[in-house]
This record gives structure tokens, C-alpha cells and sequence, in this order.
């Protein structure tokens, strides 16, 4: 868990020494390095071909971004953003409500068809936990990050709330479920838990190399031309990506990659449907979820509650996973589109700021066949105490 001193500290927009690019021909790189940049870091470029570079010294970020798009007029370079998980302080009562707002009774996965594999970009998740011990977790271990490896606590709740054991203190919304996790964050300088472009890219390469259509980002951050084009790539391969809101405020800056176009931006509702009060709203805002005092899983046992757009994107990647495995054929227009219709209508009618097109509606992603009968599962029901 968090310290109070790491919510206290402020949390770095960007790198200070770093800036990165995409579409970078190896002689532009070349010519580069002979000017004093360093390459620091450099995706496979699977999805795209994306590298760290530290300018000489003595020139600013400004003044390298400009050098690079010069030296290469078909490249894109932006500075070397971070980005951070959307989680919020656990709240004080003893009562959380959670799927039975979405109605979350679905048949066995079978009937739905082969369930996809979902990707998770997080942070590290603890496999020991109770609710995890045995569950089908692979984690993506060639991803080298800097700094200090980062807190398995927002990473073990986003991963439970997807897959958790069923009859453990959090069991999760598809516990036979498979997931494919990268912990691409890490600790530095005494901040929170962050990642960076490069990183994040390398990330959903990863995925993408495995083939995985659903992908959980439980993170926001500033917009990134660099970051935008590895979306882009990830969604033509297939991949619906499924990422939170924010939690700046409804009058903040939209956040990013929920911001971008296709991505499945999820807001959170409290047990009274009203948004979280720290979400930030904006026309990208595509869905809700319950995101406001969940009972989650904490690492080295037992749970807690929290707060954030972070815990209720698992609600929509699950939702997607139902889907696909009901369809494989859909492209990720077509999923996000079946999505958007299985919604009850929250705020002014129709799609809005604060809700997007509105609160999840699950309990018909994947209709039984006519002589089958629905099991129902249940994360957190209406009247469940937090133990």
C-alpha cells in the first residue's frame, strides 16, 4: 500500500533528460547519435519502432524534438511521459455494493465459448495470494524496468477482481479465466508506482506477440503522439483496449490512452450509481463501472477497500473477454460498439460526459442455449459485509 508520504509527494509529468520517437530509420539514428543523443532503450518494434533517447548536454527537450524531426521528417517525437495508476485511498464504511449494479450472472464460460486470454499492463501482482494461488496468471518476465520494482498492491487487486478464486474473500468476475500480465511499472526517486512510454509500449508488444485481444490498462497519463501510434498499431492487430478515466477531477484535462479514439475509456459509479466523485468526465468517457469502495485484494493476504477508474475497467475487460468469446469474429469497433449497447442509461439521455453511453448491463453478454440454465457469480453483492 501506498504511504502517506508517496500520496504526498508531487508526481513527474514527464522525464527531465529524455524524449522519445517513433519511425526513426536506423541511418536517422545514426546521424543522431554522431550529434551526441543517446539511444537508452528501443522496443522490438512489433507494434511500432519506438526509442529513449537522452539529448547531448546542454540541449533542451524542446530543442531535441525539433533536432530529431529534422533529422528524420517521417518520424514523431514527444517527450518521455509518465503514467500512473488511477487508485484512490480505501473508504470507511463496511458495506460495498459491486456486480449486482452490473448484473453480473453469467453461465459458465463454456457456453460462451473459448475464453480469450486477457493481457494486463499493471503493476507486479502477488500470485500467493489466496484468491490467485492456483489461478491461470503467466507473467511477462523479459520486460526490464528501471528503477525499483514496483508495489504489488494495485497490480494483486486489478488481477482478483478479474480472476480471483471462487470462495476466496475476493473472488473474481471470470475466475476461470487466464490472464497474460506485464508489470510495467516501477519506483523511483520515491514517487509512486509509474511507467513511461517506452515501457508501455514494450508492454502491449509483449501482448501482441501472444495474440491477446482484451488488454486491462488500469493507468492514465498526458497524451503521447509516440504512445498513439503504438495504440493504433495494437488496435489493427485486434486488440480492444480497455482503459481508465482518470482521477484528476471532471474538470481536468482528458486522460490518456482512455482519451484515445477506440479505446474503451470506464468511468466508476459508487453503489448509488453516482459517478466517483474524483473521476474525470470528458467526451471520451465511454462506459461505467463500480470503481467506489470496493473490497479488493491486498498483497500478502486478506483485502481492503479502494476507490478509482482503475477498479472498474476489470469489469469492462471481463464484459469484452464474454464477448469475444461469444464472437471471436468481432474487430474491436464491433466489440466496443457491442459494449456500448449493453448499458443502463445514466444522467441526460443518451451519451454524455459523465457517464459515457452509461452503467455496464452484463447479464446478457452471453445468452445460454435454450435448454441450459445461467449460474450466477457474484464478487460482491448488495448486502455483503467487508470481513
Amino acid at each position: 500500500m501506498n504511504s502517506p508520504k508517496d500520496q504526498t509527494l508531487p508526481k513527474p509529468r514527464q522525464a527531465s533528460r529524455s524524449i522519445v520517437a517513433v519511425g526513426l530509420t536506423s541511418e536517422s539514428l545514426t546521424r543522431l547519435k554522431a550529434r551526441g543523443f543517446q539511444a537508452e532503450r528501443q522496443t522490438k518494434g512489433t507494434l511500432v519502432s519506438v526509442v529513449r533517447l537522452t539529448p547531448p548536454r546542454g540541449m533542451s527537450l524542446a530543442q531535441a524534438q525539433r533536432v530529431v524531426r529534422v533529422a528524420d521528417a517521417g518520424a514523431v517525437a514527444d517527450l518521455d511521459h509518465f503514467y500512473y495508476t488511477d487508485e484512490a485511498q480505501g473508504c470507511t464504511e463496511t458495506s460495498c455494493k459491486a456486480t449486482s449494479l452490473v448484473g453480473w450472472s453469467l453461465p459458465a464460460a463454456k457456453q460462451c465459448g473459448p475464453m480469450p486470454t486477457i493481457g494486463v499492463i499493471d503493476t507486479g501482482i502477488d500470485r500467493e495470494h489466496e484468491a490467485l494461488r492456483g489461478q491461470s496468471i503467466e507473467i511477462v518476465s523479459e520486460l526490464h524496468v528501471q528503477g525499483t520494482p514496483s508495489q504489488r498492491d494495485h497490480g494483486t487487486a486489478v488481477a482478483a477482481l478479474l480472476i480471483g478464486r471462487s470462495g476466496s474473500s475476493t473472488p473474481g468476475l471470470l475466475p476461470e479465466a487466464r490472464l497474460l500480465a506485464v508489470d510495467a511499472f516501477y519506483r523511483d526517486g520515491g514517487t509512486a508506482d509509474r511507467t513511461d512510454v517506452t515501457t508501455l509500449v514494450m508492454a502491449l508488444e509483449a501482448l501482441a506477440e501472444r495474440n491477446i485481444r482484451v488488454v486491462n490498462m488500469s493507468l492514465s497519463g498526458p497524451p503521447n503522439e509516440v504512445l498513439k501510434r503504438a495504440i493504433v498499431s495494437a488496435q489493427a492487430k485486434g486488440m480492444t483496449i480497455v482503459a481508465a478515466a482518470g482521477n484528476n477531477g471532471a474538470g481536468a484535462e482528458p486522460s490518456y490512452p482512455a482519451a484515445y479514439p477506440g479505446v474503451v475509456a470506464v468511468t466508476a459509479v459508487d453503489g448509488k450509481r453516482d459517478v466517483y466523485r474524483r473521476a474525470t468526465q470528458g467526451e471520451y468517457i465511454d462506459l461505467a463501472a463500480p470503481g467506489v469502495d470496493l473490497w479488493v485484494a491486498a498483497p500478502g493476504g486478506g483485502g481492503t477497500t479502494k476507490s478509482g477508474t482503475s477498479y472498474a475497467v476489470p469489469f469492462i475487460s471481463a464484459a469484452a473477454a464474454i464477448l469475444h468469446a461469444s464472437d471471436p469474429t468481432r474487430n474491436p469497433a464491433d466489440l466496443q460498439a457491442a459494449l456500448e449497447s449493453s448499458t443502463m442509461d445514466l444522467g441526460k439521455p443518451g451519451r454524455d460526459k459523465t457517464y459515457g453511453y452509461g452503467l455496464l448491463q452484463a447479464a446478457n453478454l452471453c445468452p445460454p442455449q435454450v435448454d441450459e440454465t445461467p449460474v450466477a457469480q457474484s464478487v460482491v453483492g448488495y448486502d455483503a459485509k467487508v470481513p
